[in-house]
């Protein structure tokens, strides 16, 4: 294949897809039922963000929700935050979730890191999760308490949501590789009453043990009383642990019954997520049951095109928000994927074996594992066989044009390969797959529906073919409920609305062109901004990392917050290589030639390791305030950071920078 560049056609949906697309069904219904005709998807997505009511009811319908009270209006006010949806109904998240089930057919696979591939059918899905809602509500558990879950990505973490949904009660989870502070600050901002808990994990083929951690959790989380232990390293029997109950002995000594629904407001929150928390404690985020049984059943179904004989795989941790919308791949009826481990071990071709092994159709992942497949040189199709994948999602950061054609090389030339923008915010991508148009590199396809996104400038006003902020102007069922313990709302607001008041601003430069298409140029409040010229960072990432010598890198420029204009680039390098001044000029060089002179930084620095947070976004913002001289403890969370020594080499440099100064 040609060295392809940014807007390059990749892939067309052929004749068969566009016939067979859920999107195609959706607007044959449309035409049928409600008597409406769209001929494209601009069309269709054109209404449903300007007839927003019509559009959300017509998914009610769709979908047909099982409520057991009607709704009496779908949107009380089209306002931002304070939009209410669906007024009156009353349902169950968990109802609506095994309504699709069929009994001995599978729901999940699941591969864990040391083992083999296993299968959890429909019905030993309902079976656990009816036992588990019993055992938590003679805990004492009812609609509003909070459930919190320490656990990896494994089936039990998906049986102890549903049951905690059915319920009424308020999930929220984090995966055990975070370490007790991490855990401490999100889950004690919400005192639950309940803890799921796992003893230990594997990861790089190593059992780590975190029955310490969970002590822990259980003496500082007063509020807790009652805990039950999934054990994957011992058989729990000599636990030391207080108040505890065995996961298996309640499978074991818990009658079977039919499991029952707690009926609550559409806007009754069904789980709690956070923010990153790089910056002061992470912010609780409460989303509605629902707002996110409507949103996923619409993106899995209608953007992912997922159907009942699809295999549904992400690559995630209970700590991100992809492994709801993994789980909302079940709304659907089609079985998901599950691996709990490293991406890594034994080697980087681990989750394309899995691939092969499990039959898997849709394989999702972030971009940066995109990349670290292309750095290692991997080509999988040529090792795996892949003929069942049909497509592969791909998200946490912008995936840069090489991405692109790395996949279609390596992977397959005839999967759609949708790179989907989204966030915690909303648990959900807002722009990304459309499986009814072109595939272009460095291209998201376009908005999803009912997302009103839009590209404003400074002064609030919508933009075509130029780089601003990505916006959502209508409300969405999705969005947060309110932040925990923000009563009057002043977080919630300073988060999303100081900007352009009653505008979602979500945080990232977006460029979107005439046919929809999108790209996503990173943060926007880690902005460079160069003699005036702005950009994201991910294009001087995508331009350096297109050295192989260099493995990861972080640029931060200090004038876009009024200093005299200084613009560091920091390296992590392969094994063995070294940052001389040959490197150093050919990093300048690709700078200079791919983006523009002035984007040449103005220093270039080896380190160790980029910082990064739990959730796997590149530290940039409180980095940039470290070398402007913040203290560590007043910018970054080290407990929210995934390899929190990696600061200290930055408040090294900050030092440095002082003295260089005074």
């Amino acid at each position: 294949m040609r060295q392809l560049v940014e807007g390059s056609l990749l892939w067309q949906p052929s004749a068969e897809t566009v016939e067979q697309a859920n999107l195609t069904r959706y607007m044959a219904w449309l035409k049928a039922n409600k008597g409406l005709n769209f001929q494209t998807y601009s069309q269709l997505w054109d209404w449903s963000v300007t007839e927003i009511e019509a559009f959300w009811a017509s998914l009610w319908d769709y979908f047909d929700v099982v409520a057991s009270a009607p709704y009496i209006s779908v949107l009380t006010g089209r306002k931002m935050p304070g939009a209410k949806w669906f007024a009156g109904a009353r349902l169950n998240y968990s109802e609506n979730f095994f309504r699709r089930h069929i009994a001995d057919q599978a729901a999940i696979f699941y591969q864990p890191e040391t083992g083999s591939l296993t299968q959890v059918s429909w019905s030993q899905l309902y079976e656990q999760t009816t036992k588990i809602a019993q055992a938590l509500k003679a805990m004492g558990v009812q609609p509003g308490d909070r459930v919190v879950a320490y656990l990896p990505n494994i089936p039990e973490a998906i049986i102890a949501f549903l049951a905690t949904a059915s319920l009424g009660a308020i999930w929220s989870s984090c995966p055990p590789d975070f370490g007790e502070r991490s855990v401490l600050d999100r889950f004690s901002q919400i005192e639950p009453k309940a803890l799921i808990a796992v003893d230990g994990y594997y990861w790089n083929g190593k059992p780590f043990d975190r029955t310490g951690v969970v002590a822990k959790l259980q003496a500082d989380l007063p509020t807790v009383e009652k805990t039950v232990l999934v054990t994957k390293l011992t058989d729990g029997a000599a636990t030391p642990l207080e108040n505890t109950v065995l996961w298996n002995e309640l499978l074991a000594t818990t009658p079977t019954t039919a499991l029952t629904y707690e009926q609550v407001p559409f806007d009754h929150p069904l789980w709690i997520l956070y923010s990153s928390g790089t910056t002061g404690l992470p912010k609780p985020i409460a989303q509605s049951q629902g707002g996110i049984l409507l949103e996923h059943l619409k993106a899995v179904h209608l953007h992912l095109d997922l159907k009942p004989a699809d295999r549904f795989f992400w690559f995630t941790s209970t700590g991100w928000m992809m492994w709801n919308f993994l789980v909302g791949g079940l709304l659907n009826g089609t079985p998901i994927i599950l691996y709990d481990g490293s991406p890594g071990y034994p080697d980087l071709n681990r989750l394309w074996r899995l691939a092969e092994q499990s039959g898997m159709t849709y394989f999702g992942t972030a971009a940066a594992f995109i990349q670290a497949c292309m750095k290692a040189g991997l080509q999988p199709n040529r090792e795996f066989d892949l003929s069942r994948l049909r497509a592969l999602g791909s998200t946490g950061s912008p995936l840069p044009v090489d991405g692109f054609q790395w996949v279609y090389e390596n992977i397959s030339p005839n999967l759609a390969l949708e790179s989907i923008s989204g966030g915690t915010d909303l648990c959900t991508a807002f722009i990304g797959g459309v499986r009814l148009q072109p595939i272009y590199a460095g291209e998201l396809q376009g908005p999803s529906l009912g997302a009103k996104v839009q590209a404003f400038n400074e002064a609030g006003q919508p933009v075509i073919n130029e780089v601003g902020e990505l916006v959502i102007t209508e409300p969405m069922p999705s969005m947060p409920l309110f932040f925990w313990n923000d009563p009057d709302m002043q977080r919630y607001q300073a988060s999303y609305f100081s900007m352009f008041p009653g505008i979602w601003r979500h945080g990232d430069w977006l460029k979107i062109n005439e046919r929809q298409g999108c790209v996503i140029y990173g943060r926007s409040d880690s902005t460079i901004n160069r003699q005036g010229v702005r950009m994201g960072t991910s294009e001087i990432y995508r331009a350096v990392l297109s050295l192989t010598e260099i493995v990861d890198c972080l640029v931060i420029d200090l004038e876009a917050l009024g200093q005299e204009s200084y613009m560091p680039l920091f390296v992590a390098l392969r094994e063995g290589v070294e940052l001389d001044d040959d490197l150093r000029q050919r990093i300048k060089r690709r700078i200079r030639e791919d983006i523009s002179p002035r984007h040449v930084p103005d220093d270039i620095f080896a380190v160790e390791q980029i910082p990064y947070t739990l959730s796997g976004k590149k530290m940039e913002v409180p980095i940039r305030k470290i070398l402007l001289g913040h203290p560590i403890e007043q910018v970054a969370n080290q407990g929210a950071m995934r390899n929190p020594e990696a600061i200290d080499y930055f408040a090294e440099f900050a030092q440095r920078l002082k003295k260089k100064k005074s």
